[in-house]
């Protein structure tokens, strides 16, 4: 990287810093979710990305230092941690999450939307919430409205699993289940891991720990369902006159996260480094969601409509109502 390169990135890094920085410490002084805060942060500040210096330094956020998020998630999970759980529950977690996406899809004629948006709010419900939106937006055919489904994403699903951190431990005692099988509730249907270790620990300590692992099993399938989403875009047929840029047929970011959970699998990563590349991770994530937020108008994201809530909504219901069914 030359010096003319870094000078162009420095004034958009600069901007999404402040914006993460913000972000965090309103988090940490009054409890609201930071992702959340970053993305709205840089919507306000959208009129900023319409100058050029900051757009260099905004578009490697919102993108590279996207996928480099992304990869190090891989460190947070291991081969021992969701064996632990145990054969039953990690098919469960499979089929629900396989089912889910399949009812997105399925659903999103109904709601007067096109695939890829209907596979976006369905992975994100799926696996990880947030996290999982930006990653398979990082493999999704671009056109214009790409940044505004991602935010419009991205919010709904943090506003829902805020919601659900909330009334899920209700209903799981409504419901009558044990420690071991409310753990399993919320790790399998909240979709952000904050929301999840949130409402987990709110029950107990047992319950936070099973809730915690289940979260962490269900971000391990971003990167299966991410190898089979680009294969199968690869095939797809082209949308539009404008040529398409190809995608690699796995993303480089998929092959880190599977070498890197490869290799705390192994026992070969310290604790402290593998805490140390989460917290590097999330940091990532905020900077990413931050780039995507100053890059979209809220007039934009206004116009994605009611039924993308509708969508997102059902998504939630029928991933909830599944487990339900799975642990009775």
């Amino acid at each position: 990287m030359t010096w003319d390169n870094i000078k162009s990135l420095t004034p958009g890094l600069l901007i999404v810093s402040v914006i993460v920085l913000a972000a965090q410490f309103v988090s940490d002084h009054y409890g609201a979710p930071a992702m959340l805060l970053a993305l709205l942060f840089g919507i306000a500040l959208h009129f900023v990305s319409e100058q050029d210096r900051p757009k260099p330094g905004i578009a490697l956020a919102s993108r590279s230092i996207l996928r480099f998020g992304v990869a190090l998630l891989g460190l947070r999970i291991s081969t021992d941690l969701a064996l632990s759980l145990g054969l039953d529950v990690l098919i469960m977690i499979v089929i629900v999450i396989v089912a889910t996406i399949l009812f997105g899809l399925l659903c999103a004629r109904f709601f007067g939307f096109r695939q890829k948006f209907a596979f976006l709010s369905a992975g994100s419900v799926a696996i990880c919430g947030a996290s999982a939106a930006m990653a398979i937006s990082a493999i999704l055919p671009k056109d214009e409205r790409t940044d505004e489904r991602l935010v419009f994403t991205v919010v709904g699903v943090t506003i829902l699993s805020t919601i659900a951190m909330i009334l899920y431990p209700v209903l799981a005692a409504q419901l009558g289940f044990s420690d071991f099988e409310t753990g399993i509730f919320l790790g399998a249907t909240i979709h952000d891991v904050a929301q999840v270790v949130g409402a987990g620990f709110s029950v107990g300590p047992e319950t936070g720990e099973v809730a915690t692992i289940v979260k962490l099993v269900r971000v391990a399938m971003l990167a299966p369902v991410i190898i089979v989403a680009t294969l199968i875009l690869r095939q797809a047929p082209q949308e539009g006159p404008e040529p398409v840029e190809r995608q690699p047929l796995i993303p480089v970011f998929v092959i880190g996260f599977f070498g890197l959970l490869l290799v705390n699998s192994m026992g070969w990563i310290p604790t402290a480094v593998s805490d140390l590349a989460g917290d590097v991770s999330r940091w990532a994530l905020l900077a990413a969601i931050a780039g995507v937020g100053l890059k979209t108008s809220l007039k934009d994201v206004l116009d994605v409509g009611g039924a993308a809530i509708g969508l997102l909504v059902a998504e939630t219901i029928f991933i909830a109502m599944l487990v339900i069914i799975f642990l009775f």
